[in-house]
């Protein structure tokens, strides 16, 4: 049998996994650790942050778990970044609240407004500037939010990043970006990436999704047994993002 440590922090999981507040409450009261890891070292309040449970997120804050602790094996993922990610724009403001150190960067270079721009996440992305995240900031490759959020074609979050303040080499480059996608058959584009990732032979299903703002969303999955195993998807915002770029650089349209 497990014992009662053990038994607790299954226990605590379980209440986050299925978004039970009065239960995290019950746990966290009887003693069981909010700094508790599962068998794959993922944190509590990583899973909390994935998961958009903001409520269980300030209730594992306030019972003491490190907003900018490390999760998985080489605790490597930061609780800010999983909810970034996501767009769960309340746990970031949660975790921001409770000392989270806004550019603080994952294993492999991410920081939360890289994610959220690369994502198309506008209402996170003005959460964290507001509370002082770097917009120069680059990721790996050297690229900013701004061409990050250009080769999305999210136009809401471009706004975002313009009025929060870019310097001119960070719109030219995110400029060039954008037209990159002007002629391109993005579902053509993404179905090639997610192959050479997974290998040929897959069956694929897209989807297109319309927004409120007038841009879409393409949609790519790749399909195992009539089932999605991996997607990627990408707004259709690029020609509005060109026209946005070009009147903050003063140019014409090609």
């Amino acid at each position: 049998m497990k014992d009662a440590v053990a038994q607790g922090t299954d226990e605590l999981f379980t209440a986050i996994y299925e978004g039970e507040d009065d239960s995290v409450v019950r746990l966290l009261r009887a003693g069981v650790s909010a700094h508790a890891v599962d068998e794959e070292e993922e944190t509590t309040l990583h899973l909390a942050a994935v998961q958009d449970l903001p409520g269980i997120v300030r209730l594992l804050l306030a019972a003491g778990a490190d907003p900018n602790r490390g999760s998985g094996p080489d605790q490597g993922e930061l609780p800010l970044c999983a909810a970034a990610v996501w767009g769960h724009t309340e746990a970031v403001r949660a975790l921001l609240a409770a000392g989270a150190r806004p550019d603080a960067r994952e294993e492999f270079g991410g920081t939360a407004l890289l994610w959220a721009a690369g994502n198309g996440h506008a209402d996170t992305v003005d959460a964290l500037l507001k509370q002082g995240a770097d917009i120069t900031l680059a990721d790996a490759r050297q690229e900013c939010p701004l061409v990050l959020a250009a080769r999305r074609g999210s136009p809401a979050t471009v706004r975002v990043l313009l009025e929060h303040g870019t310097d001119e080499t960070q719109r030219r480059a995110a400029l060039d970006e954008s037209r990159k996608w002007l002629d391109v058959d993005i579902a053509e584009e993404l179905e090639t990436g997610l192959l050479r990732t997974h290998g040929d032979g897959h069956e694929s299903r897209t989807r297109r999704l319309a927004q409120q703002d007038g841009t879409g969303i393409v949609m790519v999955e790749l399909l195992r047994d009539g089932e999605p195993f991996a997607g990627h998807e990408r707004e259709t915002g690029h020609r509005a993002i060109v026209a946005l770029l070009e009147g903050e650089l003063g140019q014409r349209a090609e």
